[in-house]
């Protein structure tokens, strides 16, 4: 009996990714064959992939895959007006990024913020987000400068073999910490938990998981029979210090605290952090993280 609905419940789920690779409307198609990117539209968000696979990066000595926190990505949803609200965040390396934003700011997009998300990564990444308002089309031709300046300095060279991992995680146990289930990519868990409670929207747009809006953490296994963590918490200016508290009394590293998008009500801090140890007590820790969240608003207004 087990074995029929596993099967049945398999055979729905090709179906349902079958249905949702059709369902890309057609214009946001054409984004992702211009750009030469992969891609996918769920959510009224069409999320355009630029992962930094040409490039090997450790942190504090630790091999991290791609997923683990090197995923860049630009996301376009429809405004009210018909046009399109564009949010992304590119990941860089330290030679990359002035001649990138350049790109950007000549083709009129905003750049809103330029940070990093770790320390001791090696080779150094900053992360930048861009933002831009226009038609499908005019946004696609307007980034496409840019993005074909990620990976021009590293394209054909092959990065290192990463280090033998540990055994595979138990990511039953994690998303029942947590709270939420996640997904796997490779060797890393992730699990994203929208901050759709805050109610953010731009030009009538909103501004959901998928464009940027959310919290989450990274699993992977480690060498040493551990894991390392590292992630995100998207908080309201009344939220940090308490969120701040959790982490640190649960022995998780802060290692960037700062905003990701401007002019937005209410204001969005993010902060990013990083750990080391067993995997479920480093899922406890981001627990009591998540646990305040939502505890110390003090408003949920709209922007638009």
């Amino acid at each position: 009996m087990k074995f029929v609905s596993l099967t049945c419940m398999c055979i729905v789920l090709v179906s349902a990714a079958s249905v949702s690779a059709q369902q890309i409307p057609s214009d946001y198609q054409q984004v992702l064959t211009t750009l030469g990117k992969q891609g996918d539209f769920k959510d009224q968000v069409l999320k355009v992939n630029i992962p930094r696979n040409d490039v090997q990066v450790t942190v504090a000595g630790v091999a991290t895959p791609t997923p683990f926190g090197f995923g860049g990505w630009i996301a376009m949803t429809k405004a009210s007006d018909g046009n399109q609200v564009m949010m992304g965040d590119l990941v860089l390396l330290q030679d990359e990024v002035n001649p990138v934003m350049s790109a950007l700011l000549n083709a009129g997009l905003d750049v809103t913020a330029l940070h990093n998300h770790f320390f001791f990564d090696e080779p150094r990444m900053f992360y930048m987000h861009v933002h831009g308002h226009g038609s499908t089309a005019d946004l696609t031709k307007r980034i496409k400068p840019a993005l074909d300046l990620i990976g021009a300095s590293t394209k054909g060279a092959q990065p290192p073999a990463s280090s033998a991992a540990g055994p595979p995680l138990d990511t039953a146990k994690l998303a029942q910490i947590v709270g939420h289930m996640g997904e796997q990519s490779g060797a890393v868990y992730k699990i994203t938990i929208g901050r759709d409670d805050l109610k953010v929207s731009e030009m009538g747009a909103p501004l959901n998981a998928r464009m940027g809006l959310n919290t989450w953490a990274a699993f992977v296994p480690t060498a040493k029979g551990g894991a390392a963590i590292a992630g995100d918490v998207a908080m309201l200016e009344s939220e940090v210090t308490p969120v701040l508290k959790a982490l640190r009394q649960n022995g998780l590293q802060v290692v960037a605290i700062h905003h990701h998008m401007t002019n937005e009500r209410p204001m969005i801090i993010f902060l990013h952090y990083w750990g080391t140890g067993p995997a479920e007590t480093l899922a406890a820790g981001f627990k009591a993280a998540v646990d305040e969240l939502g505890k110390h608003s003090t408003s949920k207004a709209t922007q638009d």
